[in-house]
């Protein structure tokens, strides 16, 4: 099953890609669910869970303003909110629309069902999925020039 997860190199390629500037990614242990209040769902075409991706706030913050070309300061105001702006949420969901690829080694088709930005709006079953041990794999991104945060892609079992 691990096999259906994607290297780090293709996390940092594609984010590299997206965002037009260098990204460095590290493995990192398993975050606790709580400090992950940004999940992307995604699904396959029959609804079934695909897969999840969890940002902590920094992250998502820094990817978002990086792809509007946001000045960092924007990222910085987002985490010192504990939100995103509306600007930044629809950022981040274009983004999460694009590593949908990310889940190409599930052998289906598979597309972006929903972005929850705050941890509030998470449902439990997704946060249980997203804490699970197993399938996944967890990453420190940097995005040169904004920052770091947490990274976790998650194919359920």
């Amino acid at each position: 099953m691990a096999d259906q997860l994607p290297a780090p190199l293709q996390v940092r390629e594609t984010l590299s890609d997206l965002l037009g500037r260098e990204v460095t990614v590290a493995l990192e242990d398993p975050p606790a669910g709580e400090s992950i209040p940004v999940v992307a769902v995604f699904v396959h075409d029959s609804l079934a869970l695909a897969g999840l991706i969890g940002f902590d706030l920094p992250l998502a913050a820094n990817i978002a303003a990086a792809i509007g070309l946001v000045p960092p300061g924007g990222a910085e105001a987002a985490v010192e909110d504990g939100e995103l702006s509306s600007m930044l949420g629809d950022n981040l969901t274009e983004v999460c629309n694009v590593l949908t690829g990310l889940f190409s080694k599930t052998g289906k088709r598979v597309k972006l069902h929903k972005v929850h930005l705050s941890a509030g709006d998470i449902p439990t079953d997704v946060r249980a999925q997203l804490v699970a041990l197993g399938n996944r794999l967890d990453l420190s991104v940097d995005v040169a020039g904004y920052g770091s945060g947490t990274f976790s892609l998650v194919v359920p079992l």
